[in-house]
């Protein structure tokens, strides 16, 4: 080999020399960089909310249902004999009185039946009334006084019982109200055996089979339906003075106050719940049998209770629960009990008087979270504006 070859050779051999240095120097200097440099601490997560503080206040308990108008009195007027309708006194939707007459049937033939056994009854008694004085002359022995005395009895017995009969073909109304819809037109057949089917919800009353249906509209009821746990603060606001007030709210936005009269005395297990009366007046005959309502009723005050937005309350199958927020901003999860909520409120133990509450932001946190204050979400209003 001669000098210029060993030249290039050993030239060769140091460039190779440098690279494997420079390779193993970068790894080296990675290997270092992932095994033994220090390592930054992540920035802390911070979380947005808006709180508000436990209030103390008294709390009235709000009630709030639905329930359907229901007829003070209502009264389908069916026929007591077969008969056919002779004569309609009334018109559909009038307004009628107790005792007002509201059709006739024929009374031909028991017109006729009641003269002839009134007239049987005028001869029985005047028979009776010459054996008396047969009797005191002693013309005749006391037992055909007796048997006179009984023809009498039995004369005007059979009497009454035609007047009855007779009675039974002019069909009073037995409330005062408002007539519905006559089913029937003069010449229409009737029967004693006319089946009238009632609602189940005891709501209202069906008019089929019925001549007409006769309903109290003023003042009218409003039935609705309570759990069971609220029976025993209603018992006891009903003997308050005045009573329990019944608001009533209308899907067109009117409403009407009124009066609880009754409460049932049993609760029906398959709800839970147990059934109320209240009377409304109805002089404007606004609500008719039947009609959805909303109803809200006041049962009792509870005393500097601990009230909190219903919307911090969390439920689920550990109970309900609620975010606080310490003096760090940190949050804290209390678990609480509800006694009752109502208009956006609840009433709650487990907490303490101006305890810093989530109200909202609460699904995105967690146990010892940081947070800061933000604003509350703009309503509808706002944003349209």
């Amino acid at each position: 080999m001669n000098t210029q070859s060993k030249g290039r050779f050993s030239n060769k051999k140091f460039l190779y020399t440098i690279i494997t240095l420079v390779i193993i120097a970068i790894f080296v200097y990675f290997f270092y960089s992932s095994f033994f440099k220090t390592k930054k601490t992540p920035p802390e997560i911070v979380q947005t909310v808006v709180t508000a503080k436990v209030a103390q206040q008294d709390y009235p308990v709000i009630i709030e249902t639905s329930g359907n108008i229901v007829a003070t009195n209502i009264v389908d007027i069916r026929p007591q004999v077969s008969n056919v309708v002779a004569k309609i006194h009334i018109k559909d939707g009038q307004d009628v009185k107790q005792g007002d007459l509201l059709f006739t049937l024929d009374d031909r033939a028991d017109k006729a039946n009641y003269e002839k056994f009134k007239a049987l009854a005028e001869d029985a008694e005047r028979q009776y009334n010459r054996a008396v004085e047969l009797a005191k002359q002693n013309f005749i022995s006391q037992a055909s006084l007796d048997t006179a005395m009984a023809n009498a009895n039995s004369a005007r017995a059979a009497a009454n019982s035609a007047q009855v009969a007779l009675s039974y073909d002019y069909i009073l109304s037995p409330i005062s109200g408002r007539a519905g819809v006559i089913n029937v037109f003069p010449g229409t057949l009737v029967s004693s055996s006319n089946v009238v089917s009632t609602s189940s919800s005891a709501t209202s009353t069906s008019t089929q089979g019925a001549m007409v249906t006769i309903s109290q509209l003023n003042p009218i009821n409003v039935q609705f339906t309570v759990p069971e746990s609220y029976m025993a603060s209603l018992i006891t606001a009903q003997k308050t003075v005045g009573g329990i007030i019944v608001n009533v709210n209308l899907d067109n936005g009117a409403s009407k106050k009124g009066k609880v009269f009754v409460i049932d005395n049993q609760i029906d297990p398959a709800i839970g719940s147990f059934r109320v009366k209240a009377t409304l007046d109805n002089s404007d005959f606004s609500l008719a049998p039947g009609q959805f309502v909303h109803v809200n009723l006041q049962t009792q005050i509870i005393k500097d209770a601990l009230v909190v937005p219903s919307q911090s309350i969390i439920s689920n199958t550990q109970g309900d629960l609620i975010y606080t927020v310490d003096a760090d901003n940190k949050t804290i999860l209390n678990k609480v009990k509800v006694i009752t909520q109502s208009s956006g409120q609840a009433v709650i133990t487990g907490l303490k008087v101006d305890d810093r509450i989530v109200v909202e932001g609460k699904q995105n946190i967690r146990q010892g979270l940081k947070v800061v204050e933000g604003s509350a979400r703009k309503t509808t209003e706002e944003v349209k504006q």
